[in-house]
């Protein structure tokens, strides 16, 4: 084994600090900037200190392996990219204001790449032109931009990040699921190699597009992302993506809608409590306007809707809610008290938990009045179903009908079927056995490397500060001089013992700096085995401590050596 470098904390280029950072709202934002290992440049835009950059290439490292291990061949593309390719496929404006846009000295335009879907496929269509080029599976790990509006989080939500990108291309719809099995199948051992927990869940493909996508969630208090897992069987799946069957009913016995005089109840809780009904007795109708066009979206009082599954379903359309100016343009539509009945030049869309045959009381379009007994399908038609409500804990799995548990998950990697969306645009053709072009097929397949480093932060600190699982760790034991000349003699002489033995090695050797502190620093460090030369160095005795757990025992030296030998 290759002699592995001693890194000396006395010339380390990271300080710890004691007090978590004001800005900071999530555990790795805190600990990852208290441990030295990141510091903040600007809004969004991090460096990677010394320890940090360790971590994030041991992550790079395990990433890389799995990847090539799958056949895949990794190239590097730039991160400024020229306008017409995304223009091609429309994501030069469906991307809206999260794109870095830019002009060079001569006006053209350019923007730094979030994903490179566009650009890959350009230098397939370059370097393949027969059915024999392919299939082919190329990757990158790159910087990738976005202009969040919100920068949160440290370096789980920043405007640049490490991310690793690949790409399939297949001549026929089977050889895209063979290649996106090998992916899913990859990314399990890469995540597994990283020490992350993580679910498997169905997503929806958003602004990528394409036919089946996955991701994969790490749990964690932090995360962004909210997922439903059923504890009956195996459905998981981000709520994003959580669809219903329509299941109508029998209305035949529903006597005919009435109107009812309900003054001064224009909101769902002021009606129920007026009739002395539960709100899933009303229907709600929320007035978007989508590219400017007023939508009605009806669901059961008792629910919200979810305006990104909204927003979602009529991308790239832009969303937004309907205004008081609106409202004086269309005296037909009463705030309050609107309506499914008699709407005019309004599309209806409803929840599939507004099914044909279910009798709600909902707003007759008359100011202080409502309907009941107004049957969807009978009284009033609905254009199109979405699941558009906000999951709630103990929803009923669509799968088997238990109730689902939902949990906030960071999403650290994610899997697309994308077909032929981007080889359509860039005309993406090779030619067949037949001698005739066939139109290529496409996978995407992301996965967040810096995010990783984030997740497992979350996922693996406790209270006294980072504790990284041992693959990626920066250091495989963190050796400790407890002060005194001799102690730190042992301290140095164990660690290029180590060293020569292709041990990675941090050693704490700075002078002037109390035992309590370094003692501290090693926890807050988080390296998983943690060695002192402290009280018994002068007897050759060293202690040998296991971050994790906690356990500790004190060992000669050679012994210390030999056992740390073998484990790494």
């Amino acid at each position: 084994m290759a002699n592995a470098p001693v890194q000396r904390m006395s010339q380390l280029m990271a300080k710890t600090l004691r007090d978590d950072p004001a800005d900071a709202e999530v555990l790795s934002h805190k600990l990852l900037v208290r441990a030295g290992y990141v510091r903040r440049t600007a809004a969004g835009v991090w460096t990677w200190l010394p320890l940090g950059k360790k971590v994030l290439a041991n992550v790079e490292r395990i990433v890389r392996e799995e990847m090539d291990a799958i056949g895949a061949q990794e190239v590097l593309l730039p991160a400024l990219l020229p306008r017409e390719p995304y223009e091609a496929t429309g994501r030069w404006n469906e991307y809206g204001a999260e794109l870095f846009r830019l002009q060079d000295r001569k006006g053209g335009d350019y923007l730094l790449g979030p994903t490179h879907e566009e650009i890959f496929t350009l230098l397939v269509k370059d370097q393949a032109s027969s059915y024999k080029d392919l299939p082919v599976i190329l990757y990158q790990i790159q910087t990738k931009f976005r202009d969040e509006a919100r920068p949160r989080a440290g370096i789980l939500r920043g405007r640049e990040f490490l991310m690793k990108d690949s790409y399939s291309f297949d001549l026929e719809d089977e050889g895209l699921a063979q290649s996106y099995a090998l992916h899913r199948q990859a990314y399990q051992k890469i995540f597994q190699r990283l020490g992350l927990d993580y679910r498997i869940c169905a997503a929806t493909a958003g602004a990528m597009g394409g036919s089946k996508s996955e991701e994969f969630l790490a749990p964690a208090e932090a995360g962004e992302d909210t997922f439903a897992d059923c504890p009956n069987c195996d459905f998981a799946a981000n709520t994003e993506a959580i669809t219903y069957e329509l299941k109508p009913v029998d209305a035949s016995g529903v006597p005919a809608a009435e109107d009812i005089p309900t003054p001064d109840t224009p909101t769902i809780e002021t009606l129920a409590a007026s009739l002395g009904v539960p709100a899933s007795a009303t229907l709600k109708n929320l007035l978007v306007k989508v590219d400017g066009e007023i939508v009605a979206v009806g669901v059961p009082g008792d629910r919200e809707v979810d305006m990104g599954k909204v927003e979602a379903h009529f991308a790239p359309a832009v969303v937004e809610m309907v205004t008081e100016a609106d409202f004086a343009t269309r005296p037909d539509l009463v705030r309050g008290y609107v309506g499914p009945r008699g709407l005019d030049k309004v599309k209806y869309v409803a929840d599939p938990r507004v099914a044909p045959g279910t009798a709600w009381i909902t707003g007759a379009n008359k100011a202080n009045t409502h309907t009941k007994n107004v049957v969807a399908g009978r009284d009033f038609e609905v254009d199109e179903y979405v699941d558009v409500v906000v999951v709630q804990d103990g929803d009923p799995c669509p799968k088997c009908g238990t109730g689902l548990n939902l949990d906030r998950a960071i999403e650290i990697g994610h899997i697309f079927q994308l077909g032929r969306k981007y080889t359509d645009a860039l005309k993406l053709d090779v030619l067949g056995q037949n001698g005739k072009p066939v139109r290529v097929t496409m996978g995407s397949y992301g996965i967040g490397v810096s995010r990783a480093v984030a997740a497992l932060a979350e996922q693996t600190a406790d209270d006294k500060g980072l504790c990284w699982p041992a693959e990626v760790a920066p250091a495989d034991v963190h050796v400790v001089a407890a002060g005194k000349a001799l102690q730190t003699e042992l301290a140095l002489e164990v660690s290029d013992k180590l060293a020569a033995a292709g041990v990675r090695v941090l050693v704490d050797d700075r002078a002037g700096v109390s035992p309590g502190v370094k003692f501290t620093d090693s926890e807050l460090i988080g390296v998983p085995k943690i060695l002192v030369a402290g009280r018994r160095a002068g007897e050759g005795v060293v202690e040998l401590k296991d971050r994790r757990t906690g356990e500790r025992e004190e060992l000669p030296v050679d012994e210390a050596i030999a056992r740390l030998t073998a484990a790494s």
